[in-house]
């Protein structure tokens, strides 16, 4: 089940509404549906960023160390000796 927050934003210039509003009519939709959008790409975006950023540092941990073996099975199976 997915959360959804209410975001109310104050003393945001006229200007800056207006900008975003006409932005929304332009496309066919609503201010809000407008941020909405805007918002979610943009934290979209900083998770695809971070992304790039491990997949560079397995790249490099790879590059100087290996391929690493996997613990999963270890894990697992001193698990299982513990009950």
């Amino acid at each position: 089940m997915e959360f959804m927050a209410d975001v109310k934003i104050r003393k945001l210039p006229d200007w800056v509404v207006d900008t975003y509003r006409t932005r929304a009519l332009a496309k066919g939709r609503s201010l809000e549906e407008e941020l909405r959008s805007l918002l979610t790409e943009a934290a979209l975006e900083r998770q695809l960023e971070f992304r790039k950023e491990a997949e560079a540092f397995q790249k490099r941990l790879r590059a100087k160390h290996g391929q690493l073996s996997d613990s999963a099975p270890g894990i697992a199976q001193d698990r299982h000796k513990r009950g």
